[in-house]
């Protein structure tokens, strides 16, 4: 199933609609997509190098304008739901507790979170949850997402080919991190409530 994803993917990158496909799916992975853009921007700046700058922003856009729509998901549906199951369980104080601490250093979570493989989307959700600053969410989201995609659009225009073969080599490995991660990174906040 991994694979066939994958390759669905890869094949956007052929399409007249490629860049569309990118800002899409940037900006459905910052929420919710399990797949990373990084598995179309590469074959795309690989078949056109010299529009690497150019992909890379695309990516980057789509993916900040994607973290809104986490930071949303947190901020609404934990208001729904998540809240009152904290007031009925007494834990709502702790929960505001941990709110204000990340709030202080949620700044960094998002940096940490745009600029690694760790999942961006738990830590968008997050940010709304807890109410963290927009205008912090929002410049420290352009950054990191855009040094990430940038970085990595600039080496591979510089590369290529080779840094394809190691992802594809590797796509089990690299996937089965990236669920460790994701699931790391919801069992760190339930435990941190």
């Amino acid at each position: 199933m991994l694979r066939r994803l994958y390759d669905r993917v890869m094949s956007l990158a052929a399409t007249r609609h490629a860049e569309r496909a990118l800002a899409a799916i940037s900006f459905i992975e910052s929420s919710v997509f399990p797949i990373p853009p990084d598995v179309l921007l590469i074959p795309m700046v690989i078949a056109d190098r010299r529009n690497w700058l150019r992909l890379g922003l695309v990516c980057t856009l789509g993916s900040v304008l994607g973290a809104f729509l986490g930071y949303a998901i947190g901020a609404v549906f934990f208001d729904l739901v998540g809240q009152p199951i904290l007031d009925f369980y007494g834990a709502g104080d702790k929960f505001a507790e941990l709110g204000a601490r990340y709030n202080a250093w949620g700044g960094w979570a998002v940096l940490f979170a745009a600029l690694t493989p760790f999942p961006y989307k738990v830590i968008t959700i997050f940010s709304g949850v807890t109410g963290l600053n927009l205008v912090i969410f929002t410049l420290v989201s352009i950054v990191g997402r855009g040094a990430r995609f940038l970085l990595i659009a600039w080496l591979l225009s510089l590369f290529g080919a080779p840094i394809q073969r190691f992802i594809e080599r590797y796509l089990g490995l690299l996937f089965t991190a990236f669920m460790v991660l994701l699931i790391g990174g919801f069992l760190a906040l339930r435990f941190l409530f």
